[in-house]
């Protein structure tokens, strides 16, 4: 029986690169794979899946408007699929969620979906609400504070480093704009 796992965490964890292992992993024993990204994050170039370690892969495009099952449903119809593998769930809609657990449901694919749980301000992402709501498998993938504790908040920083506290939900960036933080650490950085 085909699952919708979410692994998630902060910023920061290696969530595109155990994805590319895992995409890695399928196609080394044969199988067939898609891969899907956010189409708003294109830091790296429209359509591509880069790891901070230097791992990358081209990926079809998600936005709110992209039907989701009908993209994957076509492909498996021409060339059969042994999982989809999706990063930056965060960026999904409620309505693509249910499209990927119909994935599962219907077309008997297993779908990995890889993003963050919370925004800068601590508040759940759509996907990720989603996803905690109707995943069959849920996995945190760790990372660290820089006091050594688990971090699980991202905090947005401006150019010389101090806690920005209001803004659009979604803001693309990387090491440059955001740092995982533990909690204690991340209410300290927005308090001062």
């Amino acid at each position: 029986m085909a699952k919708l796992y979410f692994y998630y965490s902060s910023m920061n964890a290696g969530k595109s690169t155990t994805l590319l292992q895992s995409d890695f992993n399928y196609r080394e024993r044969g199988m067939d794979t898609m891969l899907w990204t956010a189409a708003l994050d294109d830091r790296y170039g429209h359509g591509r899946i880069v790891s901070r370690i230097g791992l990358e892969a081209q990926a079809h495009l998600f936005d709110p408007k992209v039907d989701i099952f009908a993209a994957i449903a076509a492909q498996h119809q021409a060339t059969p699929l042994s999982c989809v593998l999706l990063d930056e769930a965060q960026f999904l809609t409620e309505a693509q969620v249910w499209q990927l657990g119909a994935v599962c449901d219907r077309l008997g694919i297993p779908v990995l979906c890889y993003g963050i749980r919370t925004d800068f301000q601590g508040q759940l992402f759509p996907g990720s609400a989603a996803l905690l709501g109707l995943a069959d498998s849920l996995s945190e993938i760790k990372t660290i504070c820089e006091c050594g504790r688990k971090a699980i908040m991202n905090l947005r920083m401006d150019e010389q480093g101090r806690a920005i506290r209001q803004g659009d939900q979604t803001e693309i960036g990387g090491n440059d704009r955001y740092v995982a933080l533990c909690r204690r650490h991340f209410v300290e950085q927005m308090q001062r």
